[in-house]
């Protein structure tokens, strides 16, 4: 039998961070004052959570146990937003910000486990889908910050 823990852990690690994205974009989307960027937020939510099943899928698949819960550095952050926030006081700039930061970091995850020469073919394939839709959102909401700072 093939040894999946490789794939497993590595998958485990991208949905955690997929779910703190899905939490992320809940929060923002509640948080935001524009109905525009709350339809836009729920809508990336949507596609992430669809996104961490599919990975929980595979996990599943693998004879493993899905992760089921983000990050706790994503809460500490959510945590330190929330309070910046309640001292500063929210602006949809400010929300899309961090949105954006949000998207550097999951991007960022996806492609180390894009560069790892360790998963299999099938996880391989499995995580370059689901960074098709990581990158489309991480693109998305780099031209929103950008279209807002100008």
């Amino acid at each position: 039998m093939t040894d999946t823990s490789h794939d497993i852990r590595t998958l485990n690690g991208l949905i955690a961070t997929t779910i703190d994205s899905v939490d992320g974009y809940r929060t923002s989307a509640t948080d935001v004052e524009s109905p525009r960027f709350a339809e836009l937020f729920t809508a990336r939510a949507s596609e992430r959570s669809s996104v961490a099943e599919q990975l929980r899928a595979e996990v599943r698949r693998l004879g493993g146990n899905p992760e089921d819960d983000g990050t706790a550095l994503a809460a500490g952050h959510r945590a330190f937003v929330n309070l910046k926030a309640a001292v500063t006081g929210r602006d949809d700039q400010a929300i899309v910000n961090e949105v954006e930061r949000g998207e550097d970091h999951i991007k960022a995850k996806y492609e180390d486990a894009l560069k790892d020469d360790n998963l299999s073919p099938e996880c391989r394939s499995l995580v370059e889908t689901a960074y098709g839709s990581v990158k489309s959102g991480h693109d998305q909401m780099r031209d929103l910050k950008h279209n807002l700072d100008a």
